[in-house]
């Protein structure tokens, strides 16, 4: 069983800025929603046989260990790199005002959530498929009972587009809420679990 949390509320998330590879500390309500994440895990975990796996980013290492605290396994979080949101180059930190300025039309045509992979410098859709579903076998072959991913929005789409077999166009318009975790069955289901903030 695999349970996926996106990070808690960004300042950036907050003043609408795209974060991708920088960072942006919680907010007071990332905190709480991290705290919730917490607190519903706790509540539909049987199994204390747990591994938990963060993405090396603030926001996300900053959730895992306030998750952590509430299933009261503060210091086992495994770290992995590709589980790191998108690189977006040097729109990095933008909005979406500042993108236009300094490209203008350079996201003309593509859908909404598409353009996240033509920033002339950052990752591809193939590049960070590759990552991700190499670190999704990495964990599906973990031998604790549950599993719990921490990590962002992007990763967060391709992971269950990778899990249930999603096509990319479907996959990149699911939703990314911070006070939901969605919750993998073995048999490629998703359940959406909410939670109270």
């Amino acid at each position: 069983m695999i349970y996926l949390v996106r990070h808690g509320q960004t300042i950036f998330n907050a003043a609408a800025r795209w974060q991708g590879q920088v960072d942006s500390p919680l907010t007071a309500l990332g905190l709480r929603q991290a705290a919730a994440a917490g607190v519903t895990l706790r509540k539909n975990i049987i199994s204390d046989d747990i591994a938990l796996f963060s993405s090396p980013l603030g926001r996300a290492h900053s959730t895992a260990k306030i998750i952590a605290e509430k299933l009261g396994k503060p210091d086992d979080i495994i770290l992995d790199p590709r589980l790191m949101e998108i690189g977006m180059g040097s729109w990095e930190g933008l909005t979406d005002y500042e993108i236009e300025q300094e490209w203008p039309n350079a996201r003309d045509g593509l859908e909404r959530h598409e353009w996240f992979f033509h920033s002339p410098d950052g990752e591809s859709f193939e590049d960070m498929s590759a990552r991700v579903q190499d670190v999704l076998t990495t964990i599906e072959e973990y031998k604790a009972q549950i599993k719990i991913i921490v990590s962002h929005g992007v990763t967060g789409r391709i992971i269950r587009s990778i899990y249930a077999n999603i096509p990319r166009n479907e996959a990149l318009k699911l939703e990314v809420p911070q006070d939901v975790l969605f919750e993998l069955s073995g048999n490629g289901t998703i359940e959406r679990i909410a939670y109270d903030i």
